[in-house]
Parts: C-alpha cells; sequence; structure tokens
C-alpha cells in the first residue's frame, strides 16, 4: 500500500510539471514530503521600492523582492556562509587566483516577457556577460559598480566609456569561451570576489529586456528566479510563481511552492504589528524583542484565542548603525571635531534608554563581529565629555560658538525608537558640545541625494552585509569609491592613505589569518581618523506566521523563498 501511494505521488507529480506551459494554478496540489504548492506569501515594506532593476537595487528593500526575480552566478548558503552553485554549475580558479572559469547551468529559461518577440530564451554566457559588463558600467542605472569596477581587469576603463551610453566589446576581462562558459579575470587577487559574485544586485538578466526597456527596465524585470511581476504600483509588488524555475528540492518537487509573493507599503511598525495579529501578512521584520507582546496582544485575547499562532526566529545579523560624516566639509574636516562628535554621545545610555536594550552598542570599531573577525582588537571611542570639548576649543569651537547650525538627516519613523536615539544624540550633542542639529526626517532616497549633493553633512544610515566579510564594510571608506558615480559609497568622502594600502594588501592575501589582522588596522584607523560615528548593532529578529514553513533568518537579512510553502493550520 505504501509503495502504491509512493508511484501515485511521483505519477502525479511528473504529471504536473511535464506540461508547466498548461498548468497555472497548483495550489490544490500536493507535492511529496508533505509539503503544498500555492498559497500567498505576504509582508511588507517601510520604503517604496522604485525600480526591480537587479544593478539599482542598492537597499535592503529592495533586495528582498530582487533576490525572488534574478539570480546571480554564486549564491550564499545561510547555514555555512559558503558560496554554494547558482546558475553556475561549477567554476575553477587559476593558480594565482587572477582568472575565473564559470561552466553555466543548461537549461534553465528567462521569465516570459515581451522583449523575447514571443520565443523563449535560455540563459548563457552571452547574458551573464552583458549584466556584468552593466554592473560594472557608468550607467545611472546601475548602483552598484564599486563591487566589481576596482577588481576585473578593463572595468575601469569600460565605466569611463559607458557614463552616456553602452559600448561595443563590453568589460576587456570578461570573456566568452563558448555558450556555458565565461572567463573572468581580475586586475589583482581579490580574496572575496566569490563572495562578491553572490549578491542579489549581480543577478543576471538578458540584453533583449534592457534594449526593449532601457532606463524603465525596473519596471519590467526579466530574470530566472523562482518568482516573476505580475503587478507593481504604489501601494504593493506582486510576484507570481515562475512555472518554468530550473531547481528541485531534495524530493524532486519542482521549486518553488508558494503561488504568489505580495509586499505591501505601510507607515509605521505598529500597523505593521496591528497586519501580522489581523493575520494579513506572514512576516515581521526587523523587530525589538520587547515588542513581541505588543504584537500579540493582551493576555486575555491570548487566553481567548484570538492571538495568531505564530514562531519567533532570531540571528546575529551582520549589520551596523550609525552617523555619517562629510569629511571634507567645512564643519567636519578637522579630525578634532569628528573625534569630539564620537566621544561626546554616550553609546550605552543610547541603547539603553532610546532602543531600551534593543541593540549592542558600538564601543569598538566599525565591522560587526563575524566569523574569522573579534571586534575586541579595535580600541574604540571612550565616552569622555571634558576631552571632547577640549577637541571643540582646539578646532576653534569652544563651547560650540562659531560652529554652524545642521541638519541631521534621518531615515526613521517618527515616534519610533530609531527617531527617539536620533534626539536623544541631538540632546547629547547640545549639552555636552553645545551644537545645534535640527532633525530631517526623511526617506533613503532623499538622504542619497542629499549626500551625493553634499547638501547633508551629518546624516543617519547603516549598512548590512552584501556578503559576510569585512572587507564590504570597510569598502564604503576605500579612496577608489569616490568618484562621481559612487559619492552614494563612499559619501564620507574619506580618503586615507594609510587606509588605501592596506586595504589593497587585505584584497590581495590568500591566508585567511593574516588578511583579518589586516581588517583590524583598517577599522582601526577608522576610529583614529574618526571617520564615521558607529552607534550599534543588534540581532535580526523576526516574527513569522506558524502557517508559513521552510522560513529561516539569516545575518543578512535577506529573504529566500525558494523552498518555502504554506500549511494552513488546523481550526479548534
Amino acid at each position: 500500500m505504501k509503495l502504491i501511494y509512493i508511484l501515485s505521488a511521483l505519477i502525479m507529480f511528473s504529471t504536473l510539471f511535464s506540461c508547466t506551459e498548461k498548468t497555472k494554478d497548483v495550489s490544490n496540489l500536493m507535492a511529496i514530503g508533505g509539503k503544498k504548492y500555492g498559497g500567498e506569501f505576504r509582508f511588507m515594506s517601510s520604503e517604496k521600492i522604485k525600480s526591480l532593476a537587479s544593478i539599482s537595487a542598492a537597499d535592503h528593500f529592495s533586495s528582498r523582492m530582487i533576490t525572488q526575480i534574478y539570480e546571480p552566478l554564486l549564491k550564499l548558503d545561510f547555514n555555512s556562509m559558503e558560496t554554494v552553485p547558482s546558475v553556475a554549475q561549477s567554476f575553477e580558479v587559476n593558480k594565482d587566483a587572477t582568472v575565473y572559469t564559470f561552466t553555466l547551468r543548461k537549461g534553465i529559461l528567462f521569465h516570459k516577457n515581451d522583449c523575447f518577440g514571443g520565443s523563449r530564451h535560455e540563459l548563457d554566457a552571452e547574458d551573464v556577460k552583458f549584466s556584468l559588463d552593466m554592473a560594472c558600467s557608468g550607467l545611472d542605472l546601475n548602483n552598484v559598480g564599486y563591487l566589481l569596477v576596482n577588481k576585473i581587469k578593463g572595468a575601469k576603463e569600460h565605466k569611463e566609456k559607458t557614463k552616456e551610453s553602452l559600448v561595443s566589446g563590453g568589460v576587456s576581462g570578461i570573456k566568452i569561451i563558448d555558450d556555458i562558459t565565461l572567463e573572468i579575470t581580475l586586475s589583482r587577487p581579490s580574496s572575496g570576489f566569490e563572495k562578491i559574485l553572490a549578491h542579489s544586485s549581480l543577478g543576471i538578466f538578458p540584453k533583449e529586456a534592457y534594449d526593449k526597456y532601457k532606463n524603465e527596465i525596473g519596471l519590467h524585470p526579466v530574470g530566472t528566479g523562482p518568482f516573476q511581476l505580475e503587478s507593481m504600483n504604489d501601494d504593493q509588488i506582486i510576484l507570481s510563481r515562475n512555472n518554468d524555475y530550473w531547481k528541485k528540492d531534495e524530493f524532486g518537487n519542482q521549486l518553488p511552492f508558494l503561488g504568489k509573493v505580495v509586499m505591501s507599503y505601510v507607515q509605521d511598525k505598529k500597523s505593521e504589528y496591528l497586519a501580522f495579529r489581523n493575520a494579513e501578512i506572514d512576516l515581521v521584520n526587523e523587530i525589538p524583542v520587547e515588542s513581541v507582546e505588543y504584537i500579540l496582544g493582551s493576555l486575555v485575547e491570548a487566553q481567548n484565542g484570538k492571538n495568531v499562532k505564530h514562531k519567533v526566529e532570531s540571528e546575529a545579523s551582520l549589520n551596523t548603525r550609525y552617523i555619517g560624516l562629510a569629511n571634507t566639509s567645512d564643519e567636519f574636516k578637522n579630525v578634532a571635531v569628528r573625534k569630539a562628535f564620537n566621544i561626546a554621545i554616550n553609546r550605552t545610555v543610547l541603547v539603553e534608554k532610546a532602543l531600551e536594550g534593543d541593540g549592542i552598542a558600538s564601543l569598538n570599531g566599525f565591522v560587526p563581529e563575524m566569523l574569522n573577525y573579534s571586534i575586541s582588537q579595535v580600541e574604540g571611542y571612550e565616552y569622555n565629555v571634558a576631552k571632547a570639548q577640549q577637541l571643540m576649543a582646539s578646532a576653534g569651537f569652544k563651547d560650540g560658538q562659531g560652529f554652524p547650525a545642521l541638519d541631521f538627516y534621518v531615515n526613521v519613523a517618527e515616534g519610533s525608537k530609531d527617531h527617539k536615539l536620533c534626539e536623544l544624540i541631538v540632546a547629547q550633542l547640545k549639552v555636552n558640545l553645545n551644537v545645534n542639529l535640527s532633525l530631517r526626517v526623511c526617506t533613503i532616497g532623499e538622504r542619497q541625494v542629499a549626500v551625493e549633493s553634499g547638501k547633508a553633512k551629518i546624516w543617519l544610515a547603516g549598512w548590512i552585509a552584501d556578503y559576510p566579510d569585512p572587507e564590504n564594510f570597510l569598502s564604503i571608506f576605500s579612496g577608489e569609491n569616490m568618484d562621481a558615480n559612487n559619492v552614494s559609497i563612499n559619501g564620507f568622502k574619506f580618503n586615507n592613505p594609510e587606509f588605501n594600502i592596506l586595504f589593497s594588501q587585505a584584497l590581495k592575501e590568500p591566508n585567511t589569518e593574516k588578511r583579518m589582522k589586516t581588517w583590524v588596522k583598517c577599522d582601526q584607523i577608522l576610529i583614529d581618523q574618526a571617520a564615521v560615528m558607529p552607534l550599534y548593532t543588534d540581532d535580526n529578529t523576526a516574527m513569522i506566521n506558524a502557517r508559513i514553513r521552510n522560513f529561516k533568518v539569516n545575518e543578512m537579512e535577506t529573504l529566500d523563498l525558494t523552498r518555502v510553502f504554506i500549511k494552513e493550520l488546523r481550526k479548534n
């Protein structure tokens, strides 16, 4: 009887996916292993996403969506944090770690789209080269050039030539060997290059899509991922299942299981909590631990069975919250002023009072704790008001006299804990240094424009790891990332020769222990030069509706919904 059941399930599965063109609705079909197809996974975002172009995604709000649509050459395994194959089936590296040769998988289809003129298009080496050429270009559409331009041979020259439009040939260091083989030559060895290629913004897309949609490609995304765009408006983004997706799970079930992914917008966290309580969404990301009770409602509601059945998952997050300073501005070009600001704030009090303990004060360097990297090796800032006042006086601003009032650009919701954090920072700097900052609440985009234009001299920001390596945090201070097209990356305009030399040395160092020691030296220079004001790091805590299965939080705060499925709970 058991054998007959298994064979029947296999026959049903085979029938279902032998004709994916005809099968659109899989919502009522069971997969092998107790899993089920169909259903909607719903969550919210506090930031509006204007573009779904992979190379335009420069924040984690956009990254959570493009990860579902596109796939890069490699991807990160969130259990081991090691790179594993994605659209590349395998790769080889030469002896001096400067030439990577990738072999692509066969049979991976792009989403159906009008750009193909009614035919289907299988991913090949030309698509990969085009995507990486675009990621190295100087086009306004490209926000991730910093990942590759200083690493791949010929990428800098390509970037200069493509500030207005694309040119033939692309990046000289990216070569097509045949339909499924691609070769990438680096200008120098780069220890973290494999992890960089797993970046979600380096997802592969076809030239045909760019040729048809140009700068509007962000409204017409075409990838090979498990989901494809169904609709996008000011209220929500809906992705639908890619019925031709190439991956299968350990039972042979074709992925993904979900029928749709729906992301809507929310003004504040309380509205998001209420939506979760009402079972309107399935996930709340980035929640303070002490807010869990608020989400669930009162004890009486719990006793009456009115609370949504749920689970809470938490993972140490590779992110840091900081205050950015325009290092070359009249206000902050003096290192004494930057140091004064850094030691005039009490980070421990900020976390305990404003964040109610939900965070870890950054008392060492800028880089958070991670595998092979210990923050204890970096000597951080010590709260010292008297010394801060002496530093301001040495810079010509005794008792704050002569220091101009500044707008403090903050991307926070009014009334939120981060808003309270900013208010407390403003208060501490006023009391301790007699400087006047005015909170200017804005969106990420508005803040970016203000930083790029030089209008913002001081701002609140955060950095979540694109890949789990100190390089990713330290690269945003590299002098190589200071040109006009990368101001949004090194908005601090920090350009320290010693830092740049050490940064370059670390990139070339194959020995992990030696490389990490060099990263520590880079981190220490940031602190000694007070290039930035690290505030705190925290955990990624999420609450998930219990009907959602196979969901896992990760330290990079991304969403991998490829294997997630819905199993509705029995009603009592």
